[in-house]
């Protein structure tokens, strides 16, 4: 994972107290909500500059830092930008 992308997701984890954040970190665990994910959507594309499919719009993306990267990672690797 990127560090920009850790360093992007920790205020949106109310919970992460002193915890790493890895790759099976689980969002939901660690404080996210569903509004939460829609702020978090918006700052991963202004951050990365890319806009990730529709298709990845569920729980299964949002689920695990893990997860959440591997969508970013394949959108930025579509559009041909460097992660």
């Amino acid at each position: 994972m990127d560090a920009r992308f850790v360093e992007l997701i920790t205020p949106f984890l109310k919970f992460l107290g002193e915890h790493e954040i890895g790759a099976d970190s689980s969002l939901r665990d660690l404080g996210l909500d569903s509004m939460q994910a829609i702020e978090l959507l918006f700052a991963i594309e202004d951050t990365f500059e890319v806009t990730l499919p529709d298709d990845d719009m569920n729980d299964a993306t949002f689920a695990t830092a893990g997860s959440l990267w591997q969508a970013i990672d394949a959108a930025l690797t579509a559009q041909g930008v460097a992660a």
